[in-house]
């Protein structure tokens, strides 16, 4: 389906009705990638059961957590996995804080 304009071959960025979906060319990003506030981590349907990812990679950010969580540093996630840059570890960890913040309401 064609909203709008037509874009030329190979441009990057949403389409009017996207829905908040990026229709991004590239070996990493597929028509399904959903934006986060977070550039570097996405979202895609069937990668990963549609969990957050590292940059289209089939890299989870709980994996990441994870990893810090059990002691690893910055310096040897970077060396075991080499696709990996330090503004993708610092992203899920940003991610990771923003998804806790949230209002919890009492209800009585």
């Amino acid at each position: 389906m064609h909203f709008g304009k037509r874009r030329p071959s190979g441009s990057r960025g949403a389409t009017a009705g996207s829905g908040g979906m990026t229709r991004q060319t590239g070996p990493r990003y597929t028509a399904r990638t959903m934006t986060t506030t977070h550039p570097r981590i996405t979202i895609e349907a069937g990668k990963c059961g549609g969990k957050p990812c590292i940059r289209g990679m089939r890299i989870r950010v709980s994996n990441v957590l994870e990893l810090l969580a059990n002691g690893a540093s910055i310096e040897e996630i970077l060396a075991d996995y080499p696709c990996l840059e330090r503004d993708d570890i610092l992203a899920a960890i940003a991610y990771a804080a923003q998804q806790t913040n949230h209002v919890v309401v009492e209800v009585a």
